[in-house]
Protein backbone atom coordinates (compact mmCIF):
# COMPACT_ATOMS: atom_id res chain seq x y z
CA UNK A 1 0.00 0.00 0.00
CA UNK A 2 0.94 3.59 -0.66
CA UNK A 3 0.63 6.95 0.57
CA UNK A 4 -1.30 8.90 -1.59
CA UNK A 5 -0.68 13.18 -2.43
CA UNK A 6 -4.07 14.97 -1.49
CA UNK A 7 -4.89 17.82 -3.57
CA UNK A 8 -5.79 21.24 -2.13
CA UNK A 9 -8.31 23.59 -3.24
CA UNK A 10 -8.17 24.98 -5.26
CA UNK A 11 -6.97 22.42 -7.46
CA UNK A 12 -9.39 22.07 -11.18
CA UNK A 13 -9.48 18.08 -10.04
CA UNK A 14 -11.43 18.57 -7.28
CA UNK A 15 -14.67 20.39 -9.28
CA UNK A 16 -14.53 16.84 -11.55
CA UNK A 17 -17.64 15.50 -12.25
CA UNK A 18 -16.10 11.67 -12.08
CA UNK A 19 -17.03 8.66 -14.03
CA UNK A 20 -18.51 5.58 -12.75
CA UNK A 21 -16.64 2.66 -12.11
CA UNK A 22 -17.31 -0.55 -14.39
CA UNK A 23 -14.37 -2.50 -13.88
CA UNK A 24 -14.05 -4.14 -10.23
CA UNK A 25 -10.42 -5.31 -10.60
CA UNK A 26 -6.60 -5.53 -8.57
CA UNK A 27 -6.43 -1.94 -9.62
CA UNK A 28 -9.87 -0.63 -8.17
CA UNK A 29 -8.49 -2.88 -4.65
CA UNK A 30 -5.35 -0.83 -5.21
CA UNK A 31 -7.26 2.33 -5.48
CA UNK A 32 -9.18 1.59 -2.58
CA UNK A 33 -6.05 0.14 -0.41
CA UNK A 34 -4.17 2.98 -1.23
CA UNK A 35 -7.10 5.53 -0.05
CA UNK A 36 -7.84 3.66 3.40
CA UNK A 37 -4.12 4.12 4.39
CA UNK A 38 -4.03 7.65 3.18
CA UNK A 39 -7.30 8.79 5.02
CA UNK A 40 -6.13 7.03 8.25
CA UNK A 41 -2.65 8.34 8.33
CA UNK A 42 -4.46 12.02 7.06
CA UNK A 43 -6.31 11.68 10.07
CA UNK A 44 -9.27 11.89 8.05
CA UNK A 45 -12.75 10.63 8.45
CA UNK A 46 -13.01 10.10 4.60
CA UNK A 47 -11.34 10.63 1.77
CA UNK A 48 -12.64 10.68 -2.13
CA UNK A 49 -10.72 9.59 -5.28
CA UNK A 50 -10.67 13.02 -7.09
CA UNK A 51 -8.92 14.25 -3.79
CA UNK A 52 -5.91 12.06 -4.56
CA UNK A 53 -6.01 13.28 -8.51
CA UNK A 54 -8.60 10.00 -9.79
CA UNK A 55 -11.42 11.06 -11.65
CA UNK A 56 -13.69 7.81 -10.31
CA UNK A 57 -16.83 7.76 -8.25
CA UNK A 58 -14.89 5.96 -5.19
CA UNK A 59 -14.97 7.22 -1.44
CA UNK A 60 -13.95 5.60 1.60
CA UNK A 61 -14.98 5.82 5.18
CA UNK A 62 -14.21 5.82 8.70
CA UNK A 63 -16.05 7.55 11.14
CA UNK A 64 -14.69 5.76 14.32
CA UNK A 65 -18.11 3.83 14.69
CA UNK A 66 -16.99 0.13 15.39
CA UNK A 67 -20.43 -0.97 14.73
CA UNK A 68 -20.39 0.66 10.97
CA UNK A 69 -16.83 0.22 10.75
CA UNK A 70 -14.85 0.90 7.23
CA UNK A 71 -16.61 1.70 4.29
CA UNK A 72 -15.31 1.51 0.99
CA UNK A 73 -18.26 2.91 -1.61
CA UNK A 74 -18.19 2.32 -5.35
CA UNK A 75 -20.57 4.17 -7.44
CA UNK A 76 -22.36 5.95 -4.50
CA UNK A 77 -25.97 7.70 -4.18
CA UNK A 78 -27.88 8.97 -1.69
CA UNK A 79 -30.87 7.39 -2.74
CA UNK A 80 -32.94 8.95 0.73
CA UNK A 81 -32.63 11.45 3.10
CA UNK A 82 -34.45 12.85 6.51
CA UNK A 83 -34.80 15.42 8.85
CA UNK A 84 -34.44 18.95 8.65
CA UNK A 85 -31.67 20.40 7.40
CA UNK A 86 -29.01 21.05 10.26
CA UNK A 87 -25.78 23.24 10.29
CA UNK A 88 -22.76 22.07 11.94
CA UNK A 89 -18.49 22.66 11.69
CA UNK A 90 -17.04 20.63 8.51
CA UNK A 91 -14.02 20.24 7.31
CA UNK A 92 -11.85 18.18 4.30
CA UNK A 93 -8.45 17.22 3.96
CA UNK A 94 -8.27 19.36 0.47
CA UNK A 95 -8.62 22.56 3.57
CA UNK A 96 -6.17 21.55 5.95
CA UNK A 97 -7.33 22.95 9.53
CA UNK A 98 -10.27 25.05 7.75
CA UNK A 99 -14.00 24.78 9.05
CA UNK A 100 -17.44 26.20 8.19
CA UNK A 101 -20.54 25.78 8.85
CA UNK A 102 -22.18 23.78 6.51
CA UNK A 103 -26.00 22.62 6.18
CA UNK A 104 -26.48 18.88 5.99
CA UNK A 105 -29.30 16.42 6.32
CA UNK A 106 -29.06 14.97 10.08
CA UNK A 107 -30.00 10.77 7.98
CA UNK A 108 -29.23 9.54 4.90
CA UNK A 109 -29.39 6.53 3.09
CA UNK A 110 -27.00 5.13 0.26
CA UNK A 111 -26.36 2.91 -2.23
CA UNK A 112 -23.12 1.47 -3.44
CA UNK A 113 -21.09 -1.16 -4.69
CA UNK A 114 -17.73 -2.59 -2.74
CA UNK A 115 -14.78 -3.61 -3.98
CA UNK A 116 -15.99 -6.61 -5.57
CA UNK A 117 -19.20 -5.28 -7.55
CA UNK A 118 -22.00 -6.36 -4.49
CA UNK A 119 -24.78 -3.55 -4.18
CA UNK A 120 -25.36 -2.82 -0.22
CA UNK A 121 -26.98 -0.11 1.34
CA UNK A 122 -26.08 2.28 4.55
CA UNK A 123 -27.64 3.98 6.46
CA UNK A 124 -26.13 6.80 8.50
CA UNK A 125 -26.73 9.72 10.68
CA UNK A 126 -24.93 12.58 12.28
CA UNK A 127 -21.29 12.27 11.42
CA UNK A 128 -21.79 9.24 9.14
CA UNK A 129 -24.95 11.30 7.46
CA UNK A 130 -22.46 14.07 6.82
CA UNK A 131 -19.48 12.41 6.02
CA UNK A 132 -21.85 10.48 3.54
CA UNK A 133 -23.06 13.85 2.30
CA UNK A 134 -19.88 15.30 2.09
CA UNK A 135 -17.53 12.59 0.22
CA UNK A 136 -20.34 11.91 -2.34
CA UNK A 137 -20.16 15.63 -3.06
CA UNK A 138 -16.60 15.63 -3.75
CA UNK A 139 -17.58 12.65 -6.38
CA UNK A 140 -19.88 15.67 -8.02
CA UNK A 141 -17.14 18.26 -8.16
CA UNK A 142 -19.13 19.84 -5.55
CA UNK A 143 -17.08 21.18 -1.71
CA UNK A 144 -18.16 22.00 1.60
CA UNK A 145 -17.54 25.68 0.74
CA UNK A 146 -20.12 25.78 -2.24
CA UNK A 147 -22.48 25.66 1.07
CA UNK A 148 -21.58 28.85 2.49
CA UNK A 149 -22.01 32.47 1.98
CA UNK A 150 -19.79 34.10 -0.39
CA UNK A 151 -18.22 36.19 2.48
CA UNK A 152 -16.86 33.32 4.03
CA UNK A 153 -15.61 31.74 0.97
CA UNK A 154 -13.48 34.39 0.11
CA UNK A 155 -12.04 34.20 3.63
CA UNK A 156 -11.10 30.51 2.67
CA UNK A 157 -10.04 31.18 -0.90
CA UNK A 158 -7.78 34.09 0.72
CA UNK A 159 -6.21 31.72 3.65
CA UNK A 160 -5.85 28.94 1.67
CA UNK A 161 -4.01 31.52 -1.02
CA UNK A 162 -1.56 32.97 2.19
CA UNK A 163 -1.03 29.13 3.35
CA UNK A 164 -0.20 27.55 -0.01
CA UNK A 165 0.30 30.62 -2.57
CA UNK A 166 2.44 29.31 -5.41
CA UNK A 167 3.31 25.67 -3.77
CA UNK A 168 2.60 22.62 -5.28
CA UNK A 169 -1.85 22.04 -5.05
CA UNK A 170 -1.54 18.87 -3.10
CA UNK A 171 0.15 17.95 0.34
CA UNK A 172 1.53 14.24 2.24
CA UNK A 173 0.10 12.80 4.83
CA UNK A 174 2.94 11.82 7.00
CA UNK A 175 3.43 8.99 9.67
Amino acid sequence: MSILNILLYPHPVLRSKCKPVETFDTELHQLLDNMVETMYVANGVGLAAPQIGVELQVTVIDTGDEEVGLLELVNPTIVEHSGELQAGEEGCLSFPEIYAPVERYPSVRVEAYNRKGELFSVEGDELLAVALQHEIDHLHGKLFIDYVNRFRQNQIRKQMKKRYGKKELFWTPSN
